[in-house]
């Protein structure tokens, strides 16, 4: 079969849910427009996506047009949400970066555009909601050329009427003209190309042939010998750019009237490489070196996990089959666990229907069921030929909230609820912190988070509560101290007696306590040494300043007493961690805080408000290196208690075109004013 694999991206809002739904209108898959402010779109089936009116996971549905099977992957547009558009560009050949005509370059297309070329992607435009009121074509493309990339090249030019409203295209390849027709099926109607657009059509025309003309030799010579290029030549010359992403085409419609929607499947068609002929992926042996996946159809199976779904229809593992093909009765080896998985049975996918199928081929995209083993990224492969493909990339998590269920005891519930969501979604992650006591879930911003509780809620009926995550302190001492701990305790029948002297000192060789004896003349009994060990150490888990940790101590026991009868290892357990409690507060201890090493990504022009912003959390600046391409990564020390709403204020500051990445690195002293405050919340917290 005739496959073509394409992955629609761009800013939330630029029309992508629309442009499906008008795709599958056209080619009579439905027979109504679906609108996602009517919560009937094909695309957009979740509850959450129809009570918001976004996108919030990657969706996909196949449309036939001229015998050709285009599987459509609609990625969301939301910041929060960019790790299902990176499983959707793992899976296609080809990204349709959809911008709105009135909004020019949005930072959502600037993105999409720079993700596109990391993975070495090309990239078709589609200019959409030519319809609107304040539409404006040349706008957009010219900030598309000045912005993005010299390759950007229109295919489409729009015929305006005297009020510059979009009444029609001209399709620059064929050199034909087009309008709406009034028929309900949205059948577009040929007519002249008008007078005055001749020059433009030259124009663009001869752009395009030049592009052709640098795909090959031949090529070259024959555009400077004056001779025309054959249909032929044109389409193979455009998809030989557009492979090699020397070339972006750009065409433009509105999915409302569903001008241009035919035009943009005509160019799938004729100008998206099919997937056997784009080069083959490299992957890894299963010795680690590297090797080349020829995308063949009578090859060795091999596939790529790229996104799961686990909902209330069952659990489907989405694949994209690189090499082979998949039929249902198959043993495949999952490189991920190392053991062999039963495929269950094999469907394609349109929205939330499944169609069952016999077998996916080479290039294509369907979904597995019940798959219990297998997770987002994991290669299935044959058993005789190992190969791991390159895996869907996701950006860190970097917004953090602490999850708790509403109602005690529920707290199973949300663990087991957080855990297959994660399934559905792995870019967010949880971590139980054993420390703080709270359980903190992680992911790219306040909205995932957000959706995250609801479906907590609407999927396994848990109520949950978002609260800020709690900072790790630790305690440490600053001077020596001595002291003694007796503990003496008479009642009737044998008694308890232990009595220790011990030297408390800072020591920096490790964050645990060191542990020493100097004792002379059997004062305290050899055996007794690990009972005092034992009840500092159980001591150190709660300073004496806020109840953290207490780190870099030194314990010495120099002195003490004994009785023959009464002392035991519970009563020298007991003593050492009373001369631990009255040592500590006379020993000048301080608060630690945690200090994180931040990376933010910037364009230079927003320098200066994000160092002034960085000065007010305590950070400190360690160097300024230029990516290369008009941004700067500003390398600085922050304290992590200073970086919670980090995520969500770096959009504000930089309109969402920064991004960072922060890891804890080590502990330092806090200052005076931030530890009194943090002594105050625990307190409080204790008090609670």
């Amino acid at each position: 079969m005739d496959i073509r694999n394409i992955c629609l991206l761009g800013h939330g809002g630029s029309g992508k849910t629309s442009l499906v739904e008008s795709m599958l209108y056209l080619t009579g898959v439905t027979d109504r427009l679906g609108r996602s402010a009517d919560g009937n779109t094909v695309c957009d089936y979740d509850p959450e996506e129809i009570k918001r009116q976004i996108s919030i996971s990657l969706a996909m549905t196949p449309v036939m047009y001229q015998g050709v099977k285009i599987n459509v992957l609609d990625a969301p547009g939301n910041f929060d949400f960019a790790g299902e558009m990176q499983s959707g560009v793992r899976a296609a050949e080809v990204g349709v970066l959809v911008c709105a005509s009135k909004d020019g370059l949005s930072v959502g297309a600037e993105r999409c555009w720079k993700y596109l070329k990391s993975q070495n992607k090309p990239c078709i435009v589609y200019i959409s909601k030519e319809d609107d009121e304040n539409a404006n074509f040349s706008n957009t493309l010219a900030a598309l050329r000045e912005k993005l990339s010299k390759s950007i090249a229109p295919v489409v030019a729009p015929i305006w009427d005297d009020d510059k409203h979009t009444i029609g295209i001209i399709d620059v390849i064929n050199r034909k003209a087009y309008k709406m027709g009034t028929d309900k099926k949205a059948k577009r109607q040929e007519i002249p190309i008008p007078e005055g657009k001749m020059d433009v059509l030259d124009e663009l025309y001869n752009e395009l042939m030049e592009a052709v003309a640098e795909t090959t030799e031949e090529n070259m010579e024959k555009f400077f010998s004056g001779e025309p290029f054959t249909k032929e030549e044109i389409i193979t010359g455009l998809k030989v750019g557009i492979r090699e992403g020397t070339l972006a085409p750009v065409l433009c419609g509105s999915a409302l009237t569903g001008l241009g929607t035919e035009m943009l499947l005509q160019t799938i068609v004729d100008l998206v490489p099919a997937p056997t002929e784009m080069p083959a992926e490299t992957g890894e042996s299963e010795s680690g070196d590297a090797v080349e996946v020829a995308r063949d159809p009578s090859g060795a199976t091999a596939a790529i996990v790229f996104k799961t779904i686990s909902d209330q229809y069952g659990k489907y593992s989405l694949v994209k089959v690189v090499s082979g093909k998949i039929t249902g009765d198959m043993a495949l080896y999952n490189t991920t666990t190392g053991k062999s998985e039963k495929l269950g049975r094999l469907y394609t996918i349109r929205g939330k229907k499944t169609e069952e199928v016999k077998e996916i081929s080479c290039g294509d995209i369907g979904a597995i069921a019940k798959m219990d083993y297998v997770r987002t990224g994991d290669t299935l492969c044959d058993s005789k030929k190992i190969v791991k493909l390159a895996p869907v990339t996701f950006a860190e998590p970097c917004y953090s909230r602490a999850i708790a269920p509403k109602t005690r005891g529920q707290e199973e519930k949300v663990g087991t609820g957080l855990n297959r969501l994660n399934e559905e979604d792995p870019t967010f992650s949880v971590v139980n912190n054993a420390e703080t006591h709270q359980v903190v879930v992680s992911g790219a911003g306040d909205i995932q988070i957000d959706v995250l509780v609801s479906k907590l809620k609407s999927r396994f009926g848990v109520d949950a509560e978002l609260d800020t995550p709690r900072v790790a302190y630790r305690e440490k001492i600053r001077k020596q101290v001595k002291k003694q701990g007796r503990h003496k305790k008479q009642t009737g029948g044998s008694g308890q007696f232990g009595d220790v002297w011990i030297v408390f000192e800072p020591q920096d060789e490790q964050e645990d306590m060191v542990f020493a004896e100097e004792v002379f003349g059997g004062s305290v009994p050899k055996n007794f040494f690990p009972a005092v060990e034992k009840g500092l150490r159980e001591a150190c888990v709660h300073g004496v300043l806020a109840g953290y940790p207490m780190v870099f101590l030194k314990a010495t026991l120099v002195d003490g007493s004994y009785h023959p009868v009464d002392s035991s290892e519970i009563a020298f357990k007991t003593a050492a961690q009373l001369a631990y409690k009255a040592a500590l507060p006379e020993a000048s201890p301080v608060l630690l805080e945690p200090i994180g090493e931040l990376k933010v990504t910037i364009p230079d022009s927003y320098m200066g408000d994000i160092l002034g912003d960085l000065n007010k959390r305590r950070g400190r600046i360690m160097g300024m290196n230029p990516t290369g391409d008009g941004d700067q990564v500003v390398e600085a020390e922050v304290p992590m208690a200073e970086m919670m709403t980090y995520a969500i204020d770096l959009r504000s500051m930089t309109q969402s075109k920064g991004s960072f990445t922060f890891h804890f690195i080590r502990y330092e002293d806090c200052p005076a004013a931030a530890q009194e405050k943090a002594i105050a919340e625990a307190k409080a917290l204790a008090e609670e």
